[in-house]
């Protein structure tokens, strides 16, 4: 908790390229570590990282069930940036007693369901991946859901006993395109074909006009649309 507090009033009032800055500044190599699921946000803390030299690792989580075109994107942007991606997987054991009890598609049966299988390929792979670190960076913005609109620039993860950091919790979508468009940012092939939120094949279909951003994931479900990954925290955390 000392971490945070000593961060979050500074980091909250700097822009994203100023915080990861700041970040890199103060910590050593290994501590900071960014999450990336290669979604345009995720492409925008990308692009500052790695023009930038910073010594923060980035790491994605493949599951095993995402779209060609997000391992196409994987490796444009190793290329574009010339940067590792550390990948990990969810544990082999794990996902062959789900297949073997609940077969392939079990998510699609109920939320219980769909919530063990986000846990086996997303969670338990996150908490392995964020091993040593101090800080967890996201690409999280409050316009994704309602739910994201209650989180804040720099919270205290109390499960995982790091400070999260969020640098564009506060962008708007249209500054996110322009920041994207003016450094030519590589992005996911399938968000022009409707895709606005992309996450594993099965789960997640192109938005309607006039749907919610998170409409096309687990779009079965009447839920919130969240994995497990990025749930509120109670306001003492925050």
């Amino acid at each position: 908790m000392a971490l945070f507090d000593e961060l979050k009033d500074e980091l909250t009032s700097l822009s994203a390229e100023e915080g990861l800055r700041r970040l890199a500044e103060r910590l050593p190599p290994g501590s900071i570590k960014f999450s990336s699921a290669f979604g345009e946000e995720d492409q925008v803390i990308t692009h500052i990282i790695a023009t930038n030299h910073l010594p923060i690792t980035i790491f994605t989580l493949d599951t095993g069930r995402l779209f060609q075109e997000t391992y196409e994107l994987m490796d444009r942007t190793r290329a574009r940036y010339r940067i590792s991606v550390e990948t990990y997987f969810p544990d082999a054991g794990d996902v062959e007693k789900l297949v073997r009890t609940k077969g392939f598609n079990s998510f699609y049966e109920s939320v219980e369901n769909r919530k063990e299988c986000c846990y086996i390929r997303k969670v338990k792979p996150l908490r392995r991946a964020l091993q040593g670190a101090s800080v967890w960076v996201t690409g999280l913005r409050a316009g994704q859901s309602a739910n994201r609109q209650t989180f804040q620039v720099v919270e205290w993860d109390a499960d995982l006993q790091l400070v999260k950091y969020n640098p564009i919790l506060h962008w708007s979508y249209d500054e996110m395109q322009a920041f994207i468009a003016a450094n030519k940012i590589p992005v996911n092939s399938l968000h022009a074909k409707g895709f606005a939120s992309i996450g594993c094949a099965p789960c997640t279909r192109a938005i309607q006009p006039g749907e919610d951003i998170r409409a096309g994931r687990w779009w079965w479900e009447q839920t919130q649309k969240e994995c497990g990954l990025h749930e509120a925290k109670p306001a003492e955390q925050r």
